[in-house]
């Protein structure tokens, strides 16, 4: 990225109506800033640099000793910080208890700390130049920045020669001096997280222009949301795009209403396919179901009727939903009183459903598939019957959520313990709907050391006991379905790597397992914000990004768009959880290695980890180093879908994929939304 130097108040003022302007330095020692001021141009969505020189704050004002200088100078970078600066840069040469001031601010707001070193005699030789490098690391640095003065050619090669020694994300090497101009652009052909231009006219031998930078870097490259040349932010806003509610939810909570005997209103409400064969079943159940705007009316069925209409027909069709089928694996054995058997059709057909049989076993049902494979056509017999009993969870939560809506039926009490469990968030959420039902059922985490330590982080946790109270009664409920964290993701990472998105309708406070984005996001150095509450718009902006290292075992759906984000992050990248996807909608471990080796992605499965080798988006395009185009195959994947979506704008021609409809199995609406934040 280019980031624009402003040492003008005056230009901080209209910063935000630059087209070009993707980041900036705010020079503090020379733009006259009150605190005000500097509270009010670092609230912004644009990652900002705050730096301040005590020689400069010396030159300006002569009366100024080296003391009040240091502290005019912490006291401005600590209020810049406070105020959200994404950077702070601090000269090496800074007195030490100034250092330890503003590096403890730094990492107590979240700051990115930069020691810098400037040599505007000459440039060393590349052993000191290392020393140096090493010394910014040692001092707090989680970047080292690193300018010189070229007299020659081979004073510049010496510093980009650095880039070979150090990882690139966490190092800024360039060259003041006309021998230097062409290693401010090197560096970013390195990967660099970004390079220093002038916001207007150059101010120093081989400085360039942002304009005339960006030129050569992003030649006509379009950015998401971000205003054509010639106009200002305000005349093209941010794209904003409403998500659709999740069917992790609306599925759980369509099938709870139709167990209650009354009127539910579930408030917006998202169609999808999966969506569509909830309804289909509650329908088949004898609830009756309409659509007033965006809030879907379920009037129950009640058990009883339930029963006589399983019993009566004895099949139940769950679409292509693998949730569906195993949610309703309990309650058809917990509702019954003859078999039923549960059909399905397209990928679900083919799926595996690992474990089922040997689960529901232990409550008494028998379940078998054709040729002794547990998949549909599965034929359920025998009721569910209340016991106390543990077992895996090592398959997954969506039998576990099953049985957490089924066995408050029976007619006795029960309890569970589940080891090793995945995807804990939607257990939860199963618990948390159920509650809006009237339902209540107790859970409790458990683990070792490492889990009292974690506070109770799910990453650590090793057992989980339920106990549920037979003899309950669904009743009917009224509230607003949540946003699909997992369908906000694909747009997160856009705006992130390709410009800027807005995103409504989600609600940073949930338990969906996919809210974890914004996490790995943070961790790769994007910029995110969000005003108003939990549920008020998230803005995500292009930002400088580093590889990062998440376990995304309790989040499996994040793989294929966490790793198309890996591919646009400096460094390597590491994903763990890799065996929760051979049973997705297709193997997801193999189509994602299969999508990034064809887009020229260096990428490999270690284990239970997949790494992947990232470059900058500048990177990229300075070393024709694009990701390649061409046809795709998704596997008929809604996830695979789009993440090929969101890496075609970093494609070096189109992608072409063959199947785009799978898309509706979770969000029919995908591509009118990704046109949407594309402008078109």
């Amino acid at each position: 990225m280019i980031c624009s130097t402003i040492h003008d108040k005056s230009a901080c003022d209209v910063m935000h109506a630059v087209p070009l302007c993707e980041m900036a330095e705010i020079r503090l020692d020379s733009c006259e800033m009150s605190a005000s001021q500097i509270q009010e141009c670092f609230s912004t969505d644009i990652p900002l640099v705050a730096t301040c020189r005590m020689a400069v704050l010396m030159e300006n004002d002569s009366s100024l000793s080296e003391a009040a200088a240091s502290r005019l100078c912490e006291d401005r970078l600590i209020k810049a910080i406070v105020a959200g600066a994404r950077y702070a840069d601090l000269e090496l040469e800074a007195p030490k208890q100034m250092v330890k001031r503003v590096a403890m601010a730094a990492r107590e707001n979240g700051t990115v700390l930069i020691r810098s070193y400037h040599d505007f005699g000459g440039t060393g030789s590349v052993e000191s130049l290392k020393a140096v490098v090493e010394k910014c690391f040692y001092h707090d640095g989680e970047i080292a920045k690193i300018v010189t003065t070229a007299v020659s050619e081979d004073d510049a090669d010496r510093v980009m020669s650095l880039y070979d020694i150090f990882e690139p994300s966490r190092l800024i090497a360039f060259c003041m001096g006309e021998a230097g101009r062409s290693s401010r652009l090197e560096c970013l052909r390195k990967g660099a997280p970004f390079t220093y231009a002038a916001f207007e006219d150059a101010a120093a031998p081989g400085q360039w222009p942002d304009r005339e930078m960006y030129r050569m870097v992003y030649g006509d490259r379009k950015f998401l949301g971000y205003p054509e040349p010639g106009t200002s932010a305000s005349e093209q806003p941010c794209p904003s795009v409403r998500v659709p509610s999740s069917k992790s939810f609306a599925q759980r909570a369509v099938i709870a209403a139709a167990l209650s005997d009354g009127i539910s209103y579930l408030r917006h409400y998202s169609d999808c396919g999966d969506n569509a064969a909830a309804v289909a079943v509650a329908r088949s159940l004898g609830a009756e179901v309409s659509l007033e705007g965006d809030t879907l009316v379920i009037k129950g069925a009640g058990t009883d009727r339930m029963k006589d209409l399983l019993d009566a027909s004895g099949t139940l069709h769950v679409g292509e939903s693998g949730l569906l089928t195993r949610l309703m694996l309990p309650l058809v054995s917990v509702l019954a009183s003859r078999p039923v058997t549960l059909t399905g059709e397209k990928t679900l057909s083919g799926r595996i459903l690992s474990g089922v049989d040997g689960i529901m076993y232990k409550f008494g049902v028998d379940v078998s598939g054709p040729d002794g494979e547990c998949r549909v056509p599965l034929r359920v017999e025998g009721r569910l019957t209340p016991c106390k009993t543990d077992f895996s969870g090592a398959n997954g939560s969506q039998l576990i959520s099953g049985l957490l809506m089924a066995l408050p039926l029976a007619g006795r009490n029960s309890s569970f313990t589940v080891h090793e469990p995945v995807s804990i968030p939607y257990m939860l959420i199963t618990v948390d709907i159920l509650k809006k039902f009237g339902i209540r059922i107790s859970d409790e985490l458990l683990g070792g050391d490492d889990f009292m330590l974690s506070e109770g982080s799910w990453d650590f946790c090793s057992d989980i006991l339920f106990k549920v109270k037979g003899g309950q009664v669904y009743s009917p409920a009224d509230f607003d379905l949540e946003g699909d964290w997992s369908t906000a993701a694909n747009f997160l990472v856009a705006g992130a790597v390709f410009g800027r998105v807005m995103l409504s309708g989600l609600d940073t406070g949930s338990i969906q397992a996919d809210l974890s984005i914004m996490d790995i996001l943070m961790d790769a150095g994007a910029s995110l914000s969000q005003y108003d509450g939990n549920d008020g718009d998230i803005t995500v902006q292009r930002s400088p990004l580093r590889s990062f290292t998440t376990d995304a075992s309790q989040c499996p759906d994040l793989f294929p768009i966490i790793s198309v984000l890996a591919a646009f992050c400096q460094g390597t990248s590491r994903i763990s959880g890799v065996r929760r996807l051979s049973h997705k909608e297709s193997d997801r471990g193999q189509a994602i290695l299969e999508m990034l080796t064809q887009m020229g992605v260096k990428a490999s499965v270690e284990g239970d980890t997949l790494e992947i080798n990232g470059q900058t988006l500048a990177m990229r395009i300075l070393t024709g180093n694009l990701l390649k185009g061409g046809r795709y195959r998704t596997r008929h994947d809604h996830r695979m879908a789009m993440a090929l979506a969101v890496a075609s704008l970093g494609a070096d021609s189109p992608v072409e994929m063959d199947d785009t409809q799978c898309v509706a199995k979770s969000c029919p609406s995908f591509f009118n939304l990704f046109d949407k934040i594309r402008g078109i």
